[in-house]
C-alpha cells in the first residue's frame, strides 16, 4: 500500500469538508428542531413531553424509512457525477420525485391513522390523547418531507449540499416561534401542548421544500444536473435502479431506529420519569452523533466520485481520510458528554428526577458512540459500493435479535426499579451496535480486497 502524501490527505480533507460542513449544519438544524422540541414541552409539563416523545419514536422510523430509500438516488447520482454523465443525472430527478410523492401518501396516511398501534402501548388516557394529537398534526407534514429529501439526495449526490443547509436552518429558525405559539398558545393562537408541537413540526416540513427548491432553480452550478420544468412520465427502470439501493437502505434505517423506538416505547411502560429521562439522553445522542452522519455521507460522497472514475488510489485516500475525522469527531463529542453530563441535562429540564436519570444515561451514550463511529464510517464506505444489502442484514441480526432481546431481557423481566430498567434497554443497544460494528468493519475488508471493475456501476459505458 503506498503512502499517503500529506499534501493529498490536506486537499481530500477540504474536498470532503466542502460537502460535509454545510451537511453538519443542516443535520444539526433537524435535531435542533427536535431540541426545541423537547426542551419547550419539558418546560411546558412532563406529560406532554412523554406524549412527544412517544409519538416522535413512532413517525421517526417512518420518516427514516423514506430517507434511505431516496438516498438510492444519491449512491446512483454520485457514481453518475464520477463518471460524467450528465444525463443520467438529469433524468434522475423526475423519477426520484415520483418516489418521494408516493410514498409520502403512503406515510401521511399510515401516521394519521396509527392510534391501533397506541392503544397496545396500554398507556394513561392523557398520554395516549395528547400522542395520538402529535401525530395526526405530523401526519400532515410528511409528504412534504419526503420531496424535501428527494431534492436534497439529488444534489447530495452531486456534491453540493448548501441548498440543504439553508433549508433547513431556515427551517429550525421558523420552528422555534411556531412551537412558542402553539404549545402555550401565545401571539392569539389556541394553547395545544404537545399538539401545538406537531403543528409547528409539519409548517416547518412544509417549509423544506420551497425553500431547497427555489434555491436549487437560481444556483449557476446546479443548472446542468437539473432537468427541465416539465412533467415527466414514470420510468420504471429508473425507479428500479433507485429502489434496488435505496430500499435496503431505507430498511436499514428503518430497522435501526425502528429498534430504538420500540425500546422507547418499552420503556415508557417504566413511567414518564423514565420515558422522559431516556428520551432526553437519546435526543443528546443524535445530537452528538449528527456530525458523525455528515462526515460519512460526505464520504461516501466522495468515494462515489471515485468509484465513478475508476480512481483506486482517490477510493483509498476518501476512505482514509473521511475514517480519520469521523474517529476524531468521534472522540471530541464523548470528551463533551462524559465532562458535562449535568449541564447539558440542566437545558431540558429541571424536574430532579429526570435529571438525575437522564445524567446516568447520557454517561453510556458515550460508550455507545465510541462503538458507533466505526460503524458509521464502514457503513457509509459500503454504500458508496452499492453494498446496501449487507447492513440490511446485519441490522436485523444487531438489533433486533441481539438488541432488543437483551434490553427487554435487562429492562423488563430481570429489574426492578424504573433507573435499572432503563440502563437495561441502554446495555442491550450498546451491545447491538457492537456487533453490528464488527460486522460491518468484516464486510468492508472483503469489498476492498476485489479489484475495482467498472462492473461496480452497472452502466459504467453509457455515453454522456
Amino acid at each position: 500500500m503506498h503512502l499517503i502524501r500529506p499534501a493529498a490527505f490536506l486537499a481530500e480533507t477540504r474536498a470532503l469538508f466542502a460537502i460535509a460542513w454545510p451537511m453538519i449544519i443542516a443535520q444539526l438544524a433537524q435535531m435542533g428542531t427536535g431540541v426545541v422540541d423537547t426542551i419547550m414541552a419539558g418546560h411546558y409539563s412532563a406529560i406532554d413531553l412523554a406524549a412527544i416523545a412517544i409519538g416522535y419514536n413512532i413517525w421517526l422510523p417512518i420518516f427514516l424509512l423514506f430517507i434511505g430509500m431516496m438516498l438510492g438516488a444519491t449512491v446512483v447520482i454520485a457514481q453518475d457525477y464520477g463518471a460524467g454523465r450528465l444525463q443520467r443525472i438529469r433524468d434522475s430527478l423526475p423519477q426520484a420525485m415520483w418516489l418521494a410523492l408516493a410514498l409520502g401518501l403512503v406515510a401521511g396516511p399510515l401516521c394519521y391513522f396509527i392510534e391501533p398501534l397506541l392503544n397496545l402501548l396500554d398507556l394513561d388516557a392523557t398520554t395516549h390523547t395528547k400522542s395520538l394529537d402529535y401525530l395526526q398534526a405530523v401526519a400532515f407534514g410528511l409528504p412534504a418531507s419526503a420531496v424535501f429529501q428527494a431534492l436534497r439526495c439529488h444534489t447530495q449526490g452531486i456534491g453540493v449540499m448548501r441548498p440543504f443547509a439553508i433549508a433547513s436552518v431556515l427551517g429550525f429558525i421558523a420552528n422555534i416561534p411556531l412551537n412558542y405559539m402553539l404549545i402555550y398558545g401565545r401571539w392569539g393562537a389556541p394553547e395545544l401542548g404537545a399538539a401545538g408541537c406537531g403543528w409547528a413540526t409539519t409548517i416547518s416540513m412544509w417549509l423544506g421544500p420551497v425553500l431547497i427548491a427555489f434555491y436549487m432553480a437560481r444556483a449557476p452550478q446546479l443548472k446542468p444536473y437539473l432537468p427541465p420544468l416539465k412533467l415527466v412520465a414514470p420510468d420504471m427502470q429508473r425507479l428500479r435502479e433507485i429502489m434496488r439501493l435505496g430500499l435496503p437502505m431505507g430498511l436499514t434505517f428503518f430497522l435501526e431506529i425502528a429498534v430504538f423506538s420500540v425500546i422507547a416505547l418499552m420503556v415508557a411502560t417504566l413511567g414518564n420519569t423514565a420515558m422522559a429521562s431516556h428520551q432526553i439522553a437519546f435526543n443528546v445522542w443524535d445530537v452528538i452523533y449528527m456530525p458523525l452522519i455528515s462526515i460519512g455521507s460526505a464520504m461516501a460522497t466522495r468515494i462515489g466520485h471515485a468509484i465513478g472514475a475508476g480512481d483506486r488510489a482517490a477510493i483509498n485516500l476518501s476512505i482514509t481520510c473521511g475514517s480519520s475525522i469521523t474517529v476524531l469527531v468521534g472522540i471530541a463529542s464523548i470528551t463533551l458528554l462524559l465532562t458535562a453530563p449535568g449541564a447539558i441535562i440542566s437545558a431540558y429540564t429541571d424536574e430532579a428526577a429526570i435529571h438525575t436519570m437522564a445524567v446516568t444515561l447520557v454517561r453510556l451514550a458515550g460508550l455507545f458512540i465510541i462503538i458507533d463511529t466505526a460503524q458509521v464510517a464502514g457503513s457509509f464506505c459500503l454504500r458508496a459500493f452499492k453494498d446496501t444489502r449487507f447492513p440490511f442484514v446485519v441490522s436485523c441480526i444487531a438489533y433486533w435479535l441481539i438488541a432488543l432481546p437483551v434490553g427487554y431481557w435487562l429492562g423488563i423481566a430481570t429489574s426492578d426499579s424504573a433507573l435499572e430498567g432503563t440502563l437495561g434497554f441502554w446495555k442491550g443497544m450498546i451491545l447491538g451496535i457492537a456487533v453490528s460494528t464488527l460486522l460491518v468493519l468484516w464486510r468492508l475488508s472483503h469489498i476492498l480486497r476485489r479489484p475495482l471493475s467498472p462492473a461496480e456501476d452497472a452502466r459504467a459505458g453509457e455515453p454522456a
